[in-house]
């Protein structure tokens, strides 16, 4: 009787503690990342340059590490910038430290299409694709005002 009651007291144990580590494998392994894009508002400043503030969110399970954005498939030249250079496309994020959102958090990232970049003019519609470590694409079009 008491070898029933050692047994069966064994056997709950290793099952609560297998049913911990299968819960930790499937957490491990189903995180995902996915970054939403939320706004994306175009200004207008004196100097005759666009800029485009996007405000983003992941709410995904995974952080986000964001390394690369383009406008109409072109990459941006200069990264870390707080201003417009003219003739070039420039933007706030930072390759150098990693541009990352974690699970449920936002933050704000901004590009400033140079005066004279290109042939784009007031009421065209450009697209912004950020580019995230994980090999995911997130798109919006704004248009220029």
């Amino acid at each position: 009787m008491i070898a029933t009651v050692i047994l069966v007291a064994v056997a709950i144990t290793v099952a609560v503690a297998v049913a911990y580590w299968m819960g930790g494998i499937a957490g491990q392994y189903t995180q995902f990342e996915k970054v939403e894009i939320q706004t994306a508002i175009c200004t207008f400043d004196t100097n005759g340059n666009w800029k485009i503030e996007i405000k983003l969110k992941n709410s995904g399970s995974k952080v986000s590490t964001l390394t690369n954005i383009f406008v109409n498939s072109v990459e941006t030249e200069l990264y870390d910038q707080l201003q417009a250079t003219a003739g070039k496309i420039t933007t706030s994020l930072t390759t150098v430290t990693p541009f990352s959102i974690g699970s449920g958090d936002s933050k704000s990232a901004s590009v400033w299409i140079g005066k004279g970049y290109g042939t784009l003019s007031s009421g065209t519609t450009v697209e912004i694709k950020i580019h995230s470590a994980g090999g995911m694409d997130y798109i919006k079009l704004v248009q220029l005002i």
